[in-house]
């Protein structure tokens, strides 16, 4: 199910992040605190929808946390779009929340933070330390609810 907003999002329990990706898609999970959040290995390839909705199953989450490329001025793109359908066929694998963040600068902030640079061999841990910063995103928002 999509939520708007994260009001009603589930608290004090393990989430997931992802920053996706056409290609390969970025992904993160926190403590059940929200004190942690950890990046792990990416989902590369193949149905990622039925993927992401798997591995969220498998890591015993309450909710999905996607992260939303906004462009720089608050408006959708193709992309955004993509994203967005993407969440929708998760909805149908399953029951488990799930709510966007926006994403907008994540990959040059991770890529900072981690002294990464777009290069080919990095590229894979980038796309999961923008889903971590997806993630720690979305707890603050939910923290200061």
């Amino acid at each position: 199910m999509i939520m708007p907003d994260f009001k009603d999002f589930p608290r004090n329990a393990r989430i997931i992040g992802f920053d996706w990706g056409a290609r390969r898609t970025g992904v993160a999970v926190s403590d059940e605190s929200w004190e942690f959040v950890f990046a792990r290995k990416p989902i590369v390839g193949g149905d990622m929808a039925r993927q992401m909705a798997d591995l969220a199953v498998s890591e015993r989450v309450v909710g999905i946390v996607i992260g939303l490329p906004l462009r720089t001025d608050g408006s959708e793109s193709e992309t955004t779009k993509q994203v967005r359908a993407v969440a929708n066929q998760i909805a149908e694998y399953t029951d488990l929340p799930i709510c966007f963040v926006d994403e907008t600068l994540s990959s040059a902030t991770a890529a900072q933070e981690a002294g990464l640079h777009k290069q080919k061999e990095v590229k894979e841990k980038l796309d999961s330390e923008s889903a971590r910063l997806i993630l720690e995103n979305a707890i603050a928002i939910m923290k200061r609810l």
